[in-house]
């Protein structure tokens, strides 16, 4: 076997591309672990290797991963510098040149620049566990190989259009249902590849081809869906009309394609998108942990079967572990397990999920009211009230019937863990797992390292949370944690914001149209106004007599008014949507007069800079104190739980953008606000601490 690279230049980045002769069929190896990035010693191995079949006279060729995938992408690092020769178009070019077909034999993933490969090649054979996406315009551009043009004239521009601007990643068989994947290979992957080229099919490429006709209102349909879920992002918008361009000149198309990739690589969407990329993947690690002293975790078991624990149980499902739920009584044990039931029958009627897989995560959760029923379980969450002695109570009866090795996890969001686990024999096996509701749709998973935690069960945890599919972000003990705490200092801002002048309904527009899903009181309409509420009141012994405290969301409770599940809090919802309430309006200004503030106005800039100012101010503090390891977890949480868009990076990466010394007046007028009891954090120096991804 012949290696085609092995030179690495200093701006190139590693990675060759085998070349072997199977009888007169090239096979064509890219082997750059872990995942094969397309990087420049990739796309030279591949023309020259497509150089090398030709002069072997070779009938056809097959292009195949080693390793545990075909492509993950391309390497982000390039993306940043000038482009070199050759470059992927340049190699798809050569593909479709070569006087042969080419086979992408595909296996684990082929995403981004890796499926544009293999729309490159003539044909496609997968395994049938192979999963393929576009996830470019979530990196802030657009495909920028022909996935715009080459993809919809397999697919059809409407699907086209919805499976690149959500990003999606869909598994083979739906790829191959589609017409994206023409076979799949259940035996050996390669073999499967080169019998599939010896029937000599022709060549058939893909540029030439002409989308499916549909009606314009189905495409126009899918491009409205796709603007509006992509927020009117500009790479949204160029990925929506390139499609559409599909059904024209393909030449003059993908040169179209190309420039606004150019183009948009080098935005500040696409640089704050790259660095969250690489915050992403650093959060799920901690410094100078032994991830290989992570425990295997095969069956699991949920206390607690509230909506929350409902939702835990169901991520444990779809990641293939069985699942063993304990509840007070049978009357609610029986209720829980009936809606889990009910979930996955709802999954199946949306075409979400096939029966057989519903069917089979039904058969792997059992359900108990006796705790002699956990004891083989290799980890146990509680997601029981929030109220330390319960939690105690919990996890006492918990050692008392778990194996020593066994992991005890909590889901609590605010509550002291170390407190939580001290009467324990062996508390070095208690973690936090802090999962947001719904546990099995929100990616952000905090793992939470309490003082006795060892090494092998911090592994486990974020081993664990990328079974589960998760972001996992690691935080120390501490009120709140990361994510609760910061919020809670973003929502007490808003809160003075609104007894100082502003109305609710403006505070949560100015925070939309900076780009959060939702304002803060929509947020607590949606969450509950009573947990917020019962934090409060847990906190009142020790709050500082002097500081400026809203009595407005303590009204509001007291009134009966707890959100959405009411029908009433900061908003009405008799109409089924929020609107503004008189009463609320009322309310407020009582309380204006009770604290004998005279109303003023802000404008959408000022409440969008304070209630940022608040964010960043909080963060800096916990960071101070070491319950975030590093600058970046803060982002990557904020992003992934809490509703911070993700194309301005995370609040300190945002923070870092902005001119210091307007910064500096922003925390002015934050500690100004807040008044006694307010700590200023270490802005000026965490921010120093933010690595920027490294452009041109």
């Amino acid at each position: 076997m012949n290696k085609i690279v092995t030179e690495k230049a200093p701006h190139q980045s590693p990675g060759r591309v085998d070349f072997a002769m199977q009888g007169e069929i090239a096979v064509l190896t890219i082997d750059n672990p872990p995942v094969n990035a397309g990087s420049h010693a990739v796309r030279k191995g591949i023309v020259e290797g497509i150089q090398a079949a030709q002069a072997a006279g070779a009938s056809g060729a097959v292009l195949i991963g080693a390793g545990r995938c075909f492509v993950a992408g391309s390497d982000l690092r390039e993306f940043g510098k000038p482009l070199v020769w050759p470059e992927l178009p340049d190699v798809i070019a050569a593909l479709e040149q070569a006087p042969f077909p080419v086979v992408a034999a595909l296996h684990g993933v082929a995403l981004g620049g890796g499926l544009e490969l293999s729309l490159g090649c003539d044909y496609r054979i997968a395994a049938p566990a192979t999963e393929v996406g576009l996830p470019e315009v979530s990196l802030g551009f657009v495909p920028g190989a022909g996935g715009t043009q080459r993809l919809p004239r397999l697919v059809g521009r409407s699907l086209a259009i919805d499976l690149i601007c959500r990003a999606a990643r869909i598994p083979a068989t739906r790829a191959h249902d589609i017409g994206l994947v023409d076979a799949l290979a259940e035996g050996d992957l390669q073999e499967a590849a080169i019998a599939f080229l010896k029937e000599r099919p022709p060549k058939r490429i893909a540029r030439n081809l002409t989308p499916p006709n549909e009606p314009d209102e189905v495409i126009e349909a899918a491009a409205a869906a796709a603007l509006r879920r992509g927020k009117g992002r500009p790479n949204v918008a160029e990925a929506i009309r390139l499609v559409k361009a599909s059904a024209g000149d393909a030449q003059a198309a993908l040169a179209d394609e190309r420039a606004v990739f150019q183009e948009l690589r080098l935005s500040a969407d696409a640089v704050a998108l790259r660095y969250l990329f690489f915050a992403e993947r650093k959060a799920a690690s901690v410094d100078g942990l032994d991830m290989s002293a992570a425990r295997a975790v095969t069956s699991v078991a949920v206390i607690g079967g509230g909506t929350m624990g409902q939702g835990i149980v169901r991520s444990f499902l779809t990641a293939g572990l069985p699942v063993v739920l304990i509840e007070r009584d049978e009357t609610a044990l029986a209720a829980s397990m009936a809606k889990i039931a009910e979930n996955l029958e709802d999954q199946v009627l949306k075409g979400r999920l096939d029966t057989e897989t519903a069917d089979a995560r039904k058969a792997a959760l059992s359900g108990a009211v006796d705790y002699s029923a956990l004891s083989g379980c290799d980890l146990v969450i509680e997601a029981v009230f929030e109220e330390m002695s319960v939690k105690k109570d919990v996890l006492n009866r918990l050692e008392a019937v778990l194996s020593p090795e066994a992991i005890i996890a909590t889901n609590t969001s605010y509550l002291d863990i170390d407190e939580m686990a001290a009467d324990l024999a062996h508390p070095e096996r208690v973690l936090g797992l802090h999962f947001f509701s719904p546990a099995d749709i929100m990616k952000l998973l905090e793992v939470v390292r309490a003082e006795a935690t060892s090494d092998a069960v911090l592994a486990t945890g974020l081993k664990l949370a990328r079974k589960l599919g998760k972001q996992p972000v690691v935080a120390r003990v501490g009120e709140g944690f990361i994510g609760n705490r910061i919020y809670a200092a973003y929502r007490r801002r808003a809160e003075l914001l609104v007894l100082d002048g502003a109305s609710p309904q403006a505070v949560d527009a100015a925070a939309a149209s900076f780009g959060f899903a939702m304002g803060p009181f929509a947020v607590s309409d949606m969450s509950g106004l009573d947990i917020a509420w019962a934090m409060r009141k847990r906190q009142a012994a020790t709050r500082d007599p002097k500081a400026r405290y809203v009595t407005i969301p303590d009204k509001l409770c007291e009134a009966g008014r707890l959100g959405r599940k009411t029908g009433k809090g900061w908003y009405d919802y008799a109409s089924g949507k929020a609107q503004p309430d008189p009463d609320v309006a009322d309310l407020i200004e009582v309380a204006r007069a009770e604290a004998g503030v005279t109303a003023r106005g802000f404008d959408t800039q000022t409440i969008q800079r304070q209630l940022l100012a608040a964010i960043v101010n909080e963060a800096a503090c916990l960071l101070d104190e070491g319950i975030a390891q590093r600058a970046s977890d803060v982002d990557v949480a904020l992003t992934n739980g809490y509703g911070f868009p993700r194309w301005r990076g995370g609040p300190l990466y945002w923070a870092y953008q902005q001119n210091r010394a307007a910064l500096r007046a922003d925390l002015g007028a934050l500690a100004e606000a807040v008044g006694p009891g307010h700590r200023a954090g270490p802005v000026d120096g965490i921010l120093d601490q933010i690595e920027i991804p490294q452009e041109g």
